[in-house]
């Protein structure tokens, strides 16, 4: 809770809906196992809010938001975040990912298919200004599960 000022701030930074301190505290609170910072020399340079979703017929894990300081993009830093996130939901027993992106969003786009995330579908008017969004989602799948086993 600590860091949600630089996270906002962040937020801010990245997005034209940024959300509330409020709605981020709350998410925070209830995805405290799925959320994740990053820091470089004790600043906070990215974030990751993540949860954990039950069908009842899949377990998968949600992306709420991600996003980097400006001045730290392509340096890895999303790379790290979104990995450690897919380890925290894959503890959860998620069978896959998923997120919403916007669809003139193109570096994120490119940045979640080159992480493995496919477009399912596009959902009209997701966003507040009535954009649409893509929905990605990310499978994991082990090929030799007996081998997981030693």
């Amino acid at each position: 809770m600590a860091d949600i000022p630089a996270v906002q701030e962040i937020e801010q930074n990245s997005f034209s809906d940024p959300w509330t301190r409020i709605t981020m505290e709350d998410a925070v609170t209830s995805f405290s196992d799925t959320a994740f910072i990053a820091e470089s020399s004790g600043k906070v340079c990215g974030y990751i809010i993540c949860g954990v979703e039950d069908t009842s017929e899949e377990i998968f894990g949600h992306i709420c938001s991600l996003a980097v300081r400006p001045d730290m993009r392509k340096r890895g830093v999303g790379t790290t975040l979104l990995s450690r996130a897919e380890h925290a939901v894959m503890l959860e027993k998620a069978s896959a990912m998923q997120l919403e992106v916007r669809v003139s969003n193109l570096p994120a786009i490119r940045f979640y298919s080159k992480m493995g995330y496919e477009p399912v579908f596009q959902v009209c008017g997701y966003y507040s200004d009535t954009e649409d969004a893509i929905v990605m989602m990310k499978w994991f799948r082990y090929k030799n599960a007996k081998a997981l086993l030693f």
